[in-house]
């Protein structure tokens, strides 16, 4: 028998399991490539570089950077868990329920990533604020005041942070097999029962990692902070908001707690890694 030959597969120059191009990379790609990795780490590297080293343990002990950073993982907590409550019910109707509109509550979930976060705050200001459509009415029938209290920033936070969960838990709903929950239901379970003993299960993954993105995107939360909660020290001055402040005044404290945000954000993209930054 004669021996059959086969053409050479394309893609044959990649490297083994990497997907990697082998060979010299063009200049045409390579100079704007480590140009913009340049424009990305040369800032972060600045921070490093100018950090005050030897009086980073004092300053980060210093009475109100101690109370900036209590109040930012106070309330990015508790805006986490209010995502969390609101956010996995709603990701799961725009996975499983077909409704009319569906597009467009998806596009109105997702308005906050793209909004201009001072606008947020004006927003927030305008449903409830004192004078605002629900607002007035929580004053009048309850007393209860939202802006410019730590509610109010656990709300801000909340806005902004949301649709990092619901992205997350709705594209980990739809790559689920629904095969299991439909057994589920044939054998039987309710809806509720089945979202709980199986749904969740499932996409557990994504639900911790939308969570995790949620809770940093509310840790550095500025705009719709400061515009409806306002800065006072103590109530709602949370480690962005002390960071502006004390550029004006004391940069070296800047530098400080722009370094405890930086570790966050690398501490977060390391717990993420294998979902977000894979490679070889």
């Amino acid at each position: 028998m004669s021996a059959t030959r086969t053409a050479p597969r394309r893609g044959s120059d990649r490297g083994p399991g990497t997907g990697a191009v082998t060979g010299r990379p063009p200049w045409v790609l390579l100079a704007p490539a480590l140009l913009g990795l340049a424009f990305l780490v040369l800032p972060l590297a600045g921070l490093l570089i100018r950090a005050p080293w030897a009086t980073l343990p004092q300053r980060l002990t210093e009475p109100h950077v101690l109370q900036a950073l209590r109040l930012s993982l106070v309330t990015a907590t508790l805006a986490t868990a209010t995502c969390l409550l609101l956010g996995v019910p709603l990701a799961w109707l725009l996975a499983r329920v077909s409704f009319p509109g569906r597009r467009l509550v998806r596009a109105l979930v997702t308005v906050p990533l793209v909004l201009p976060p001072v606008v947020g705050g004006v927003a927030l200001l305008l449903v409830l604020g004192r004078r605002g459509l629900a607002g007035r009415w929580l004053e009048e029938s309850f007393g209860v005041t939202l802006p410019f209290t730590t509610a109010g920033v656990v709300i801000a936070e909340a806005f902004v942070a949301m649709p990092f969960l619901v992205i997350s838990v709705e594209g980990a709903l739809r790559a689920a097999d629904q095969r299991f929950e439909e057994a589920a239901a044939t054998l039987g379970a309710s809806r509720w029962t089945v979202f709980r003993r199986v749904t969740l299960p499932l996409v557990s993954p994504g639900v911790v990692a939308g969570a995790v993105l949620c809770w940093a995107r509310a840790l550095g939360e500025f705009g719709a902070t400061i515009t409806f909660a306002g800065n006072f020290p103590g109530t709602t001055q949370t480690m962005p908001l002390a960071v502006y402040l004390a550029l004006e005044t004391e940069p070296e404290a800047a530098i400080v707690l722009s370094l405890v945000l930086l570790a966050v954000s690398v501490l977060v993209l390391a717990g993420l890694r294998d979902r977000w930054v894979t490679g070889p």
